[in-house]
């Protein structure tokens, strides 16, 4: 990943499932950007065609450094209970501040549900996937 200075995010995805992880992430994205969730990075351009995928989205300030649990599930309860999609990597590193809004984000939906259809990648089917090929863990 990286921003340009005109303050996009560009997201390339290598790795296991990487072809998935890209098509869930902009699945995702499109999906939050129809119900109107105003807290999520907005997807500017998806290419399929570049590697494994490749997409720019809006930038959505910076990942915080601490933020209370309390915050933090807050957050992505509501990701749940009002826009119907289930973050399935619920960690601070998930989760920005952006100084502009004075709001705090949910970024990175490589691992997330869209509960009304069911479609979604979770951690455990890459790690089970890892598993299947030979991946081993660096820790």
């Amino acid at each position: 990943m990286r921003i340009t200075y005109d303050g996009r995010v560009h997201k390339r995805y290598r790795g296991p499932m990487a072809r998935q992880r890209y098509e869930n992430e902009v699945r995702v994205l499109r999906y939050l950007e129809k119900k109107g969730c105003d807290y999520v990075p907005r997807l500017l351009h998806a290419d399929p065609d570049e590697g494994d995928g490749y997409i720019v989205t809006t930038n959505c300030g910076k990942v915080v450094d601490k933020i209370a649990s309390e915050k933090a599930d807050a957050l992505f309860k509501e990701l749940e209970d009002k826009y119907g999609v289930r973050h399935e990597d619920r960690f601070p590193r998930n989760i920005t501040y952006n100084d502009w809004t004075g709001k705090f984000n949910v970024i990175d939906f490589e691992f997330a549900t869209i509960l009304e259809s069911g479609e979604g990648l979770t951690l455990e089917e890459v790690q089970e996937h890892r598993a299947g090929e030979g991946w081993e863990r660096k820790d």
